[in-house]
């Protein structure tokens, strides 16, 4: 019998449930007739196609009578085959719904099914595909938005008091030595919160957890996409870290990861990318917003700059999303409100941030999805950290006021002051106080700097220290991908070694790099796993490596127990001194030249620094704690100067990374009072940090 159905409305977009059935609505301003086709199973053939008459400001749009939580479906869109003037209808392909909430699985191009063209046609995207590939893509489901909260709220920390642990959901418990119940799982990664708040991690920083497309080209290489930077569904959650089978659950599986998360005190920043699709370019598959609406939702071109067959490629990936368009602008403004209303997530770290403010003219910090974001009462209140760059432009330090920022500055300045390099005091020296070159001028302060020595992208910290150059022959490119950039230093030998001297070296090299992390104003965020020292075997481009070499080795972190606790001790010292808690500039002269309290700069012989000198390769500085901090880069001992301390004081050790594990970081009350006070020898390659007791 079919479905009773009324014209329904044309907001809010997606699929909304109600006591008495589902509104769905879908924009789609070129499209020519949409059908709405229902499923009882995922696998199974359609059991209803409702063909929407009703159309509103471009959203076509029907309510079903009847339907629950849990119903299947997905949409066929009718128009114009054009290519060549960018329309790609093809009422063949069942698509996905813009505002899906879940999907039933992941989409697999089984026999090209996916592309909306002949894969064997000299014309390629240009000829027609008539394959129905309804069986084998995944199918939007209706979501029902209850859950229960236990009244556990956000925890709303203020930025400046976070310490970032940028974290895989699935590589952090996915290996068998994890322990846990459900390894590699939304559900698996809630009982390892316990691990999180013994090293004093009060935010998470979750890896793309939206649901992606797994590219064909990775999948022809017998690989996949682990990273998951590549969405195809905005509001969706990845099905895959789900513990359960129901489809669906992935949904009240992350809201409970987020709640228990809340529960302990740390707050969830998402990774996203709202710059492009998993789509690709005019070869890739059409699973949603090509067939949807594709002059829209994506950035055109075309003969003589006129929208047409390609897709502006911004990101590396094959397309770039058209964030100029209103409609566009809306989708991601709805998405990033649905996860923080729905799923209470605290923030969002964005992807190619600058993408997203790039138009035909180039950059633009008040291109229209900026000022969306900051006009919001919700967003402009949430953390909005910029990865502020795409393949095309850097632009650190040049985001709006209410954004943070990844310091990509700060990672390649203390990478290379950490290794020994000559010149780069007065770099170091910015860095360290807040970056305020970068972000003084805007009215923003130290803690919207982002500051990181490692991420995802790149080396891991147990990497950086051992090896020169990287080793990626797993990901099938011949060594090719992945940047050559990487300002790392083996410490005498490539990769893993039995040399003792090396070994130490490298961890004192490590604990130098915890140290200018946490001890720097601004944000500090840890690469997971880099407390215990995790290896990638080199590889500084592991987006394809869904394996042991990307998961975290428990076994590892229960060798490294010394390092784990130097970087807890580090984390704790933050919050013991309130001067490396506030995250405003720190400085030594005010705009008159007169000197604050702030921090007192010297070098090795009490005078002040060089900061030109390019063989100068130590810093020194004192904050009025008092707190004093040597940080000796140089290959030779240094003799430091000290300065004398306040009246009825004496300078007393907390830390010298030179020294043995269990004497490198001494707890409070045991600090170790220097004798005689004037001076201290600082090892080669070492940070010690000495407090007026």
């Amino acid at each position: 019998m079919p479905k009773k159905t009324s014209p329904g409305q044309f907001f809010p977009l997606g699929a909304t449930l109600t006591s008495e059935g589902v509104n769905f609505a879908l924009y789609s301003r070129h499209g020519e007739g949409v059908e709405l086709v229902l499923f009882d199973d995922p696998k199974g053939p359609a059991t209803d196609v409702i063909r929407l008459e009703q159309r509103t400001r471009f959203i076509w749009h029907v309510f079903v009578h009847g339907l629950k939580a849990g119903q299947l479906y997905g949409y066929r869109v009718h128009g114009q085959f054009k290519p060549e003037l960018g329309m790609r209808f093809n009422a063949n392909k069942l698509l996905m719904d813009p505002y899906a909430k879940a999907l039933s699985g992941k989409f697999t191009n089984a026999k090209n099914c996916l592309l909306a063209y002949d894969p064997d046609s000299p014309l390629k995207d240009l000829s027609f595909s008539t394959l129905d590939n309804s069986r084998h893509v995944p199918k939007s489901i209706v979501v029902d938005d209850a859950f229960d909260w236990q009244g556990i709220r956000p925890p709303n920390l203020p930025l400046e008091k976070l310490i970032l642990y940028e974290v895989h959901v699935k590589g952090f418990t996915a290996n068998r030595n994890s322990g846990v119940k459900n390894p590699g799982t939304y559900l698996g990664f809630i009982e390892k919160i316990p691990y999180l708040q013994s090293l004093g991690i009060n935010a998470v920083e979750l890896l793309p957890v939206h649901e992606f497309y797994v590219e064909d080209f990775i999948q022809e290489k017998g690989l996949t996409n682990y990273w998951g930077y590549n969405t195809i569904g905005f509001f969706t959650p990845e099905s895959s870290y789900a513990a359960g089978r129901t489809p669906g659950c992935q949904v009240a599986e992350f809201k409970t990861l987020v709640r228990e998360l809340h529960r302990a005190g740390i707050e969830v920043i998402l990774d996203v990318v709202y710059n492009h699709t998993g789509e690709g370019s005019e070869l890739g598959p059409t699973l949603c917003f090509k067939g949807v609406d594709n002059p829209t939702y994506y950035a055109l071109t075309g003969p003589h700059g006129q929208p047409g067959r390609n897709y502006l490629n911004f990101t590396g990936c094959g397309n770039s999303l058209n964030a100029s368009d209103t409609a566009v602008v809306r989708l991601l403004m709805d998405s990033m409100r649905y996860w923080v209303k729905n799923m209470q997530v605290d923030g969002f770290r964005f992807d190619l941030a600058s993408v997203l403010g790039r138009d035909l003219s180039g950059y633009n910090k008040y291109a229209a999805f900026f000022t969306a974001v900051s006009q919001d009462p919700i967003l402009c209140r949430i953390k909005l950290i910029a990865e502020p760059w795409d393949i095309g432009t850097y632009q650190v330090g040049n985001f709006p006021v209410d954004w943070s920022e990844w310091n990509g500055r700060f990672r390649d300045t203390m990478r290379r002051f950490a290794k020994g390099d000559g010149g780069m005091l007065r770099e170091a020296g910015w860095r360290i106080t807040g970056s305020a070159d970068l972000y003084g001028d805007d009215g923003r302060s130290a803690y919207n700097s982002i500051n990181f020595t490692t991420c995802h992208d790149g080396f891991t910290l147990g990497d950086l220290v051992s090896f020169n150059g990287k080793h990626n022959d797993a990901n099938g490119e011949g060594n090719r991908d992945g940047t050559g950039d990487n300002h790392s230093w083996n410490c005498g030998a490539e990769g893993p070694t039995s040399d003792p001297v090396v070994n130490r070296l490298r961890r004192q090299v490590a604990k130098n790099h915890v140290c200018f992390l946490l001890f720097s104003c601004g944000t500090p965020m840890l690469l997971g796993g880099d407390e215990f020292l995790r290896t990638q075997d080199g590889n500084n481009n592991a987006y394809c490596q869904d394996n042991e070499l990307s998961w975290f080795d428990w076994d590892l972190a229960r060798r490294n127990a010394d390092f784990t606790e130097f970087v807890k001790k580090a984390i704790a010292l933050t919050r013991a001194y309130p001067v490396l808690q506030q995250r405003k500039f720190l400085t030594s002269q005010d705009p008159d030249g007169n000197t604050i309290p702030d921090i007192a700069w010297f070098g090795p012989d009490s005078n002040p620094p060089r900061w030109d000198d390019l063989e100068a390769r130590s810093i020194c500085f004192m904050l009025d704690t008092p707190l004093v901090f040597l940080y000796n880069c140089d290959h030779r001992l240094q003799n430091m100067v000290l300065p004398p301390p306040p009246k009825g004081l004496r300078w007393r050790r907390i830390i010298d990374t030179s020294l043995p594990a269990g004497q490198d970081f001494v707890e409070g009350g045991k600090e170790v009072a220097l004798e005689p006070q004037g001076f201290y020898l600082a090892n080669p390659r070492s940070v010690v940090v000495l407090v007026g007791k």
